[in-house]
C-alpha cells in the first residue's frame, strides 16, 4: 500500500494504492497523519481510491477518522468492491463517496460537433457522448446534468444523459437517442428540406421561450451569468469596449423565460418523425428570449472561427435557414416591428460573440485576436447605431 498527498490552495487530495487490510492500516493512518498535520490550511479534503483495490474494517476507521475531522472530505473512484463495503457498511450516507468512472474509447467515431465547452461524437446507432474540455470540472459535469433535467422537467424535448464515463481524462456524458442527427447533418443532407427545418427550429425556439421558469429553480439567471463572462474577458478588451458590452446587456429587460443560450444548428437534434430534441444543456438559464435568439444569432450569422466544423453546414446555407427561422419565429407580427426585432437581436448578439472567449482560457491567442480585430469593426465603428437600438429595446414586451 502506498500513499500519496497534494495540497492546492487548501484542496488536498490523498491517494492510496493498493490493498488497504489490517497488516497496512497503521502505517498507512501514520503516513496519513503525518502528511495532513504538515499540509497547512486545508478546506477541502478529497480521498483518491481509483488505485485502492480492498478495503478492510481497520481501513474504514481510517475513513471514519477523516470524516470527523474534515466537513468537505469526499472519496472519488470507488471500484465496485469498494463501493459494496461502504454502502453495506452505511458509510455512503457519512460522506460523500463517488464510483470509479467506466473508460470509454472514442476510436472510430464520428464527430457530430465542436464547441466551446466539449466535442459530441456518435458512440452507435442508440448513444451520442459529449465529452467535455479537459480540465473541466466533475462539478461543472453535474451541473449540467441538472440543467438538461430541469429543462426536461419543465416540458422541453430534452435528452438526458445516463452515463457519466471517463474518455482518458477528460469526463464525458452518453445520451441515448436512437437514430438521431443533427439539424445541421440533416439540412446538409436534404437541403431541399430547408424551409420546413427552419419552422421547425423557429417552433423549437417558440417552445423554449413560452415557459416561464418557477422561482426557486435552479436555472441561473442569464443576465447575470452573462455579465460574469463579460468581465471575464477584461483580459482581451480594453475597458472601454467591455463598457460598451455592458451597457447593451444592461439594455435587456429582466425576464422569466426558459433559455437555452447556444441553439446553434448542430445543437438541436433530429429523431423519430421529425421531432428536434435539444442537447448540450450547459449554458441553460432564465431570461428575455431576445438574450437567446441574440445567441443563436451569434453562432449562426457572425461566428467567428471555422463556420463549417462548429456549425455543420456552410455559411451560406446557415444565414438562410436563420433568415427563414427568425421570420417564422416572429410570424403574424406587422413587418416594421419584425425588422425592428432583428435589428435589436443584431445588436445584442454583439455581447456573445465576444463573451464565447469566457468558456476557456486555452482558446489559441491567433483566434482572440481576430476577435479583438473584428470587435473594432462590427461594435467599435457602430457604436452610436447600437446603443440607440438599445434604446428601443425596452419596449419588446412578453
Amino acid at each position: 500500500m502506498t500513499v500519496q498527498f497534494s495540497n492546492t490552495e487548501g484542496h488536498a487530495t490523498l491517494t492510496l494504492c493498493g490493498r488497504l487490510d489490517t497488516s497496512v492500516s497503521s502505517d498507512v493512518k501514520a503516513q496519513i497523519d503525518q502528511h495532513l498535520d504538515h499540509a497547512g490550511t486545508i478546506s477541502h479534503l478529497t480521498l483518491d481510491a481509483n488505485k485502492l483495490d480492498y478495503i478492510s474494517s481497520s481501513g474504514l476507521r481510517i475513513l471514519l477518522s477523516l470524516v470527523k475531522r474534515f466537513s468537505n472530505f469526499k472519496i472519488v473512484g470507488v471500484n465496485a468492491e469498494v463501493f459494496d463495503v461502504l454502502n453495506m457498511t452505511g458509510f455512503v450516507k457519512l460522506m460523500t463517496v463517488e464510483r470509479a468512472l467506466r473508460q470509454v474509447s472514442l476510436d472510430g467515431c464520428e464527430i457530430l460537433g465542436i464547441g466551446g465547452v466539449g466535442t459530441v461524437y456518435r458512440l452507435n446507432d442508440d448513444t451520442i457522448i459529449k465529452v467535455f474540455r479537459e480540465g473541466t470540472t466533475m462539478d461543472e459535469v453535474r451541473h449540467e446534468i441538472t440543467m438538461s433535467k430541469e429543462a426536461f422537467v419543465m416540458g422541453m424535448p430534452t435528452a438526458i444523459s445516463f452515463d457519466v464515463v471517463q474518455v482518458g481524462s477528460q469526463y464525458g456524458l452518453v445520451y441515448e437517442l436512437l437514430q438521431a442527427h443533427t439539424l445541421s447533418t440533416c439540412i446538409k443532407h436534404h437541403p431541399e428540406r430547408l424551409d420546413f427545418f427552419a419552422r421547425q427550429y423557429a417552433q423549437l425556439f417558440r417552445q423554449l421561450h413560452a415557459i416561464e421558469v418557477p422561482a426557486g429553480s435552479a436555472l441561473p439567471n442569464a443576465l447575470d451569468h452573462e455579465r460574469q463572462q463579460v468581465l471575464h474577458i477584461r483580459r482581451y478588451f480594453p475597458q472601454q469596449a467591455i463598457d460598451l458590452l455592458l451597457h447593451i446587456l444592461d439594455a435587456i429587460p429582466a425576464g422569466n423565460r426558459l433559455l437555452h443560450l447556444d441553439l446553434q444548428a448542430k445543437n438541436a437534434m433530429i429523431q423519430g418523425d421529425d421531432e428536434l430534441m435539444l442537447i448540450d444543456m450547459g449554458e441553460m438559464g432564465y431570461g428575455h428570449p431576445i438574450l437567446d435568439l441574440a445567441h443563436a444569432y451569434s453562432s449562426m450569422v457572425l461566428f467567428i472561427g471555422d463556420y463549417d466544423t462548429v456549425v455543420g453546414i456552410p455559411r451560406d446555407m446557415g444565414n438562410k435557414l436563420w433568415d427563414l427561422a427568425i421570420n417564422y419565429y416572429f410570424e403574424g407580427l406587422p413587418a416594421d416591428v419584425i425588422a425592428l426585432r432583428k435589428e435589436q437581436i443584431a445588436a445584442v448578439a454583439c455581447i456573445r460573440n465576444y463573451s464565447w472567449l469566457a468558456l476557456s482560457d486555452s482558446f489559441p491567442q491567433q483566434l482572440i485576436d481576430e476577435c479583438v480585430a473584428l470587435f473594432n469593426q462590427r461594435v467599435a465603428a457602430r457604436r452610436d447605431y447600437l446603443l440607440d437600438v438599445c434604446k428601443t429595446i425596452k419596449d419588446w414586451t412578453l
